[in-house]
């Protein structure tokens, strides 16, 4: 006799509910996607996001937690891009770190910090103008040196999410678009379409979360897009900045992401005329050429963050929650899949063997 599949309602399609949905999918479960947005756009902060995959420079600010689960999901992005037809949503050229003259105090410090937490790396190099050169030739001019992490890689987000619709669809996965929902319980989601039951329900909701996670709070971030045919970069460069985490991420067809903000507030408005300002002055002082770039768009969201900034998955009276990737949510995302995973089925186990 055939047992029966597990049953997954994941409340929630950003970055993290999709992660989510195919890592259960692949296990063999049977998943139901629930979300507000549509499939193929929305509101969530995976379309703002500009698809980091960058745990070394995360060092300078953040928990070892975030390093430890950026590490882990860096080896597990192959395997997710092997499942979809898109293998050209995942890059991993390596970032550069650098500063100009008045910030070069804050570059020491990085890499002063890198060779304290990870000495002996094989995979950071500290380069001058000339290794710069051979790896970014027209980023020499403006930058004396720069610190290399080959590691460090970024995915194309709006092609990652498109191919994780098609892929999870295509596989049999259930989706509730345009759907909002109103309730989650132990096996239960109430939504628009009714009242529908699983053998395990799913919170990926982000900030759509708010009301069943005290603490839960919205980050502004802001990033502007802009097509430079003049400018040829092929890898992340982290500006150091006096007041943000500044990333120039390449896009396909010299497109260029950069971001971004990181203002303590829940506003989605359009982006300031100062974050404008300064992140256009950053980005012509990467490089020059950047002046003639055309700006294709302007984006702004918030990011789901927990009081501690640090992530969250655990089972809360029967509901499994994921959430407060805060600006890390490409980077954890997969290892956050994993360890969901793994608590469900410890859980499930648990639970057959009480039966």
């Amino acid at each position: 006799m055939t047992q029966a599949r597990t049953t997954v309602g994941i409340a929630g399609a950003g970055i993290m509910g999709r992660l989510l949905a195919l890592r259960l999918q692949h296990a063999g479960h049977q998943v139901t996607l629930f979300d507000r947005d549509p499939i193929e756009c929305g509101s969530a902060a995976a379309y703002t996001a500009a698809g980091m995959l960058a745990p070394y420079t995360e060092l300078e600010s953040a928990e070892s937690l975030i390093y430890e689960l950026g590490q882990r999901s860096l080896s597990l992005w192959p395997d997710i891009v092997a499942q979809l037809d898109a293998p050209e949503v995942f890059h991993s050229g390596g970032s550069l770190a650098v500063a100009h003259g008045q910030d070069a105090a804050d570059l020491e410090h990085f890499n002063q910090l890198l060779a304290r937490k990870l000495p002996g790396e094989p995979g950071i190099a500290f380069l001058d103008r000339q290794g710069l050169a051979e790896l970014e030739p027209e980023l020499a001019p403006q930058f004396g040196n720069a610190t290399f992490l080959a590691a460090e890689s970024w995915v194309y987000t709006d092609t990652l999410m498109a191919a994780l619709a098609d892929t999870l669809q295509a596989n049999g996965a259930l989706w509730h678009s345009q759907c909002e929902v109103s309730e989650l319980q132990a096996k239960l989601i109430v939504s628009a379409n009714g009242r529908h039951h699983f053998d395990w329900v799913a919170d990926c909701r982000g900030l759509g979360a708010a009301e069943d996670l005290p603490g839960l709070r919205g980050v502004r971030g802001e990033v502007i897009e802009v097509y430079a045919p003049e400018v040829s970069i092929s890898r992340m460069v982290r500006l150091m900045h006096p007041r943000y985490r500044l990333y120039l991420v390449p896009r396909a067809n010299h497109h260029y992401l950069l971001g971004a903000t990181q203002i303590e507030s829940d506003d989605t408005s359009e982006i300031s005329v100062r974050s404008a300002l300064e992140l256009l002055s950053a980005l012509y002082a990467i490089h020059p050429a950047f002046a003639e770039a055309r700006i294709v768009a302007t984006r702004t969201n918030c990011r789901p963050a927990l009081l501690d900034n640090q992530p969250l998955v655990r089972l809360e009276e029967g509901v499994l929650q994921v959430n407060g990737l805060y600006r890390h949510g490409y980077l954890l995302a997969p290892a956050m899949a994993e360890r969901a995973q793994h608590l469900l089925d410890a859980t499930q186990s648990s639970v057959k063997q009480a039966i």
